[in-house]
């Protein structure tokens, strides 16, 4: 598996295997299956309510052999309720407790609202401590991004952003690199939006290199110097979304994909006010 080296100097896979929305009943034995095909970063969140299962599966695979804890490379994310300075501390151990794991290799502001500023400040100490081995956000747009570096000490090792073929992020990528953040993709499938497992162009494209689809969107996006999270809860699908280091895409081919940007979320703009109202309103929810 490659790896990308981070800011601060911890190497990331850069190729993981994500849980959002796998069934909990599932969850255990998806993360046990991926990584027995050779994933190494798994992703998780305390929003997704899965983080139990998710350290059952890392569990089952320790136990068995296929893998030590230090070859593993665990991410969770703290959610909105959660980022005053105290409450992220809290959050942070209980992530740990109930992961049955003693660190996190890296650990995310979920999204860019409430108090950020001080759940930083609880997940630099908690970094300091040895409990995070990285650090950084998620769904910050570059601006955003570009503050919170210039107010933080320590600045983000990642920043976990939409990235497809349809929202590409091409400028957004430069401005990460030029402060040194690492882009991870999160939905680089776009759950399948506009048709993208048909696209004709992609399906051409992997023609040439008996490839799928999604074989060729996470290559385009390796070679992008991106990392990206897979999410199955096929073995077979897993397998298939892994073995993509044995192709390079051409210029003419990341050229055809450039073509199709359209520039945009397929899901939703997080500056957008009735989105903004929809995670205060979920907010309050979960703290009934």
């Amino acid at each position: 598996m490659q790896t990308i080296k981070l800011n601060n100097g911890v190497e990331i896979p850069q190729l993981g295997f994500g849980v959002y929305q796998i069934p909990l009943d599932e969850t255990a034995k998806a993360v046990y299956q991926a990584i027995k095909a050779g994933y190494r970063l798994i992703d998780t969140a305390s929003i997704y309510g899965n983080e139990k299962e998710t350290g059952a599966g890392i569990k089952r695979a320790i136990v068995e052999g296929l893998v030590t804890r230090e070859e593993l490379f665990v991410t969770s994310k703290l959610f909105i309720l959660q980022t005053p300075e105290s409450k992220a501390t809290e959050t942070i151990e209980h992530s740990l407790d109930t992961m049955g794991l003693d660190y996190l290799d890296l650990y995310l502001i979920h999204q860019p609202y409430g108090d950020v500023y001080g759940a930083w400040r609880a997940m630099v100490a908690a970094q300091k401590a040895g409990k995070l081995r990285a650090i950084g956000i998620s769904n910050f747009k570059s601006a955003k991004m570009i503050e919170f570096v210039g107010l933080n000490e320590v600045k983000p090792q990642i920043n976990q952003i939409e990235v497809n073929p349809w929202n590409q992020r091409i400028e957004d990528q430069k401005w990460h690199e030029k402060y040194d953040v690492q882009v991870e993709a999160w939905a680089p499938f776009a759950e399948g939006r506009h048709d993208l497992f048909t696209n004709p162009v992609l399906a051409e494209i992997g023609e040439q290199y008996g490839k799928t689809v999604g074989q060729v969107v996470l290559r385009w996006l390796m070679q992008r110097g991106i990392v990206a999270l897979a999410k199955s809860v096929r073995p077979e699908r897993m397998a298939e979304n892994i073995d993509i280091f044995d192709f390079e895409l051409s210029k003419e081919d990341i050229e055809k994909i450039a073509a199709l940007d359209m520039k945009e979320s397929v899901f939703f703009d997080h500056d957008a006010p009735q989105q903004v109202e929809w995670f205060m309103n979920r907010m309050l929810d979960t703290e009934k």
